[in-house]
């Protein structure tokens, strides 16, 4: 078991995205999150998801190149939907 806050492996990833996989459905989940941020219930069970059931508190590394430090979780959140770079992970 993977510790709570921690990101998800390659394959709990793939696991994750499959049902956000077709881009429209990535979309509505990004739309959701402009409309109503980062506190949105289910917004937040998806994040929780994507992180072992804790979304991450403080400072946030990435694997993107150039850009590898959000201050937050929502804001790495909300950077992936702007960039429509749906697949990235922390």
């Amino acid at each position: 078991a993977q510790q709570p806050g921690t990101p998800l492996s390659d394959q709990e990833y793939r696991q994750f995205f499959r049902s956000l996989r077709a881009t429209h459905r990535a979309r509505t989940a990004c739309h959701l999150r402009a409309l109503y941020g980062c506190q949105n219930p289910l917004v937040r069970r998806l994040d929780e998801y994507e992180n072992h059931g804790v979304i991450p508190e403080g400072p946030i590394c990435s694997e993107l190149p150039g850009t590898p430090f959000f201050p937050d979780f929502c804001a790495f959140s909300f950077y992936r939907c702007t960039r429509k770079r749906y697949f990235i992970k922390v």
